[in-house]
């Protein structure tokens, strides 16, 4: 049997960053992430292991010995940054920089007057940070109802708007949404596509590994955003897709007797999980 692994698997930019940035203040006192640093069950237990604490509250904040507060790669909204400050913790920012540029690009739309529509998941804590950054100026649209029921309820109130999208978006999904909006009057459509482009690249990647093989794996964590969309984009092409956290949530018996297994994992999965499901796979 052929197994073959997507060169775009695990660790992206970001979340590399932010797993060494916390990794790095282990052994400084008490270490705090405010939710966790990225989306993968396997990393926060080792973090969890080595002494670093997550709290999911400003109020969860106050409750705790004062120490080192680390910023999720997914960010949050200003407010809360100063807010910790203020209750006496130091802060360390592992937002993803590409995050951050997306605060950036909203809050200057909004201060000129534009409202923000944001593509993506409105619960998705990245997009909650984003919504945070437009100051209120802003909607969260994911699906094609959103998106002209949003239209129909703001006809000739809204004449500028300003488009980003949550950075693992899919990137067709987005385009789609998007012309939905071109289709109707505003006299200014700012349309940033915001999606990260390792993102971009490892979701066509995904999809054309998957059209060529018999079953295709994709590892992530249940909570990760851009292995969801790996699975959904697999999924599509390769009906023996499955969707796993680890090595040991695999059954590798349903592989025998196949050619070519396909494997993909979300950027926040560590290269050594990848390593161990390939090593299983081919035993």
């Amino acid at each position: 049997m052929e197994v073959i692994v997507a060169k775009n698997s695990g660790f992206c930019f970001g979340v590399k960053r932010a797993v060494d940035m916390v990794y790095s203040q282990i052994g400084h006192g008490n270490i705090y992430t405010f939710g966790p640093v990225i989306h993968n069950e396997e990393v926060i237990k080792d973090l969890e292991n080595n002494g670093v604490k997550v709290i999911n509250s400003v109020e969860e904040a106050a409750d705790v010995p004062k120490g080192t507060v680390i910023i999720r790669a997914h960010g949050v909204p200003e407010h809360i940054y100063r807010e910790i400050l203020s209750l006496g913790h130091k802060v360390v920012d592992a937002t993803c920089p590409f995050v951050l540029k997306i605060h950036n690009i909203v809050k200057e739309a909004a201060a000129k007057g534009e409202f923000v529509v944001i593509i993506g998941d409105e619960k998705h804590p990245e997009v909650q940070g984003i919504m945070g950054a437009a100051a209120g100026q802003c909607a969260v649209i994911d699906t094609e109802e959103k998106a002209e029921k949003f239209i129909e309820d703001n006809k000739n109130k809204l004449k500028k708007i300003c488009i980003v999208s949550q950075t693992t978006f899919n990137y067709n999904k987005f385009k789609y949404l998007v012309e939905i909006f071109q289709k109707n009057s505003y006299d200014s459509v700012g349309i940033l596509n915001t999606i990260c482009n390792a993102t971009e690249v490892r979701q066509t990647e995904a999809g054309e590994l998957a059209s060529m093989v018999d079953a295709m794996i994709v590892i992530g964590g249940r909570t990760s955003s851009n292995t969801q969309k790996l699975y959904d984009i697999c999924k599509k092409v390769c009906k023996h897709t499955f969707y796993i956290q680890n090595a040991d949530d695999m059954d590798y018996d349903i592989l025998r007797g196949m050619d070519r297994v396909g494997i993909t994992a979300g950027a926040s999965t560590p290269n050594i999980i990848i390593e161990e499901v390939l090593k299983r796979c081919q035993i």
